[in-house]
């Protein structure tokens, strides 16, 4: 059996988690200001930071793919 390529690196795992702990603590604001409550716009979040710091993440989808029906 093959073996499989981490689609994420360990980096990015720990800023994601940084990002839900924050959430859970109500510190967490997203780029208007306003308070997270969503776990996924946590992860979203956290995936951001992570690209910014330069941590092995997949790139984002594309906006037209991703609307479309």
């Amino acid at each position: 059996m093959a073996k499989t390529r981490r689609r994420y690196s360990k980096k990015a795992s720990s800023t994601v988690e940084s990002a839900m702990r924050r959430r859970k603590r109500g510190t967490l604001r997203s780029g208007s200001g306003g308070k997270v409550t969503s776990r996924k716009q946590a992860i979203a979040i956290g995936l951001s930071e992570a690209r910014d710091k330069g941590a092995k993440v997949p790139k984002r989808p594309k906006r037209a793919a991703a609307r479309k029906k």
